[in-house]
């Protein structure tokens, strides 16, 4: 009688897991062995050696294109380039930032505008980490129509990058059973063997962000990847035409003038002697021609139309302008140039008009980052600051230290990489 009862107890359980929610949970393992050491970067790591990277043993490299619906990686064109060149496995990721599904096709077409004409190794990734307040439905709509989008308009196979909260909590099973995942999971990664997310597998895990590389100054985020991260068909990506006039971040070419210093090429596009000198692989920086092309990589889209007489800055309006995409650019809230200027309307400035950005006794505000710290304006939210950066809200709480992520004050310096 006991050997019947026990049997029926465990037909019992066996009939309830069977019958369970269809959200239930798995442990997460790798999908294959043997695996392939990777890095992923973007313009946080500026000019990269890719030959030492190479000589290091360093496989793969994952490579920023783009972020929401007009920002492309500074050193995305350069990064492809030079990794392709010495013959790393490449791949492209998309840091999204869309609030409804109207925004993240929008987001597609831009990520496969950025990247078209390019042959990735690696499957497309879609990093999606800073929500905007939207619900969890509504973000794995937001998901899903931005990786059928992408998926549909470069015929190439799409995965998903999350850290484990999120794979725990946000995304769906849906998500799960549609496209793989690439984990964040920082300390020792065969522990997810012992977790429970909508996957049952990994095929890149990215476990910490302090990596150091040779060919690369400062750290770097090192991942491990499956074979199952590869593509099958790796062939040029399609052309797809770019939803937007304009795009915020770009290299440029600039053609150098008579009596142009690489000091002052670089003090026009916010940038370094030393990185115009790496990316270009000048011998003398002393020594530049009138006529000369120069490579130039840029997180704005305002250049060369400011003045920095007297300790202070100030900005030739342009067309096109608006008050947001300035105060963007240098690292101020549009606030503080309403203030500075009283403008009566922020949402009416003219071409030709000058706006003060800083006080004569402070130039550093462009940017506002310096030594890898950020300092909060008014008006700006961890969220805002994360997008800004790259970054997910919760990298951000954990470097800092903070305790109420809704609680940071102007002035306050925040370690952001």
């Amino acid at each position: 009688m006991k050997k019947i009862k026990r049997i029926l107890v465990v037909f019992i359980i066996l009939t309830f897991l069977f019958f369970a929610d269809i959200n239930m949970t798995y442990a997460i393992t790798p999908s294959s062995n043997p695996q392939y050491q990777g890095i992923d970067v973007s313009n946080w790591q500026g000019y990269i050696d890719y030959e030492q990277v190479r000589e290091s043993g360093i496989q793969v490299v994952y490579i920023k294109a783009s972020q929401g619906s007009n920002i492309k990686d500074a050193y995305f064109d350069i990064n492809y380039e030079n990794a392709k060149a010495e013959g790393l496995k490449v791949g492209f990721y998309h840091f999204l930032t869309a609030t409804n599904t109207e925004e993240a096709e929008q987001e597609a077409r831009f990520f496969a505008s950025v990247i078209a004409g390019k042959q990735p190794d690696c499957k497309l990734v879609m990093d999606y980490e800073v929500f905007g307040g939207v619900s969890v439905e509504e973000l794995n709509n937001i998901a899903q129509v931005f990786l059928e989008s992408v998926k549909r308009l470069t015929n190439k196979e799409v995965i998903v990058y999350s850290d484990l909260s999120n794979a725990q909590d946000r995304f769906g099973r849906e998500i799960a059973d549609n496209y793989e995942l690439w984990i964040a999971y920082y300390g020792d990664y065969n522990n997810l063997r012992y977790v429970e997310t909508s996957w049952e597998r990994w095929i890149g895990v990215q476990y910490t962000d302090r990596g150091n590389v040779a060919g690369i100054r400062g750290n770097v985020d090192r991942d491990l990847y499956t074979e199952n991260i590869f593509l099958s068909d790796t062939s040029e990506i399609p052309n797809t035409e770019n939803p937007n006039d304009t795009i915020n971040t770009e290299t440029v070419f600039y053609t150098v003038q008579s009596g142009d210093t690489l000091a002052t090429i670089a003090n026009r596009y916010g940038t370094t002697v030393q990185e115009l000198v790496d990316i270009n692989q000048i011998a003398n920086p002393n020594l530049i021609y009138p006529g000369e092309t120069i490579r130039v990589a840029t997180n704005s889209s305002i250049h060369g139309s400011e003045t920095r007489g007297t300790g202070s800055i100030i900005y030739t309006v342009q067309r096109g302008n608006t008050l947001s995409q300035i105060a963007s650019s240098y690292g101020v809230s549009v606030n503080h140039i309403v203030e500075m200027n009283n403008i009566q309307n922020p949402n009416l400035i003219y071409p030709g008009e000058k706006l003060r950005i800083t006080e004569s006794n402070n130039t550093n505000l462009n940017p506002v980052i310096q030594n890898n710290f950020y300092t909060v304006q008014s008006g700006d939210t961890l969220s805002s600051i994360a997008r800004r950066y790259g970054v997910s809200v919760s990298y951000l709480v954990n470097l800092n230290g903070i305790r109420n992520p809704n609680l940071i004050y102007a002035g306050q310096m925040l370690k952001v990489s």
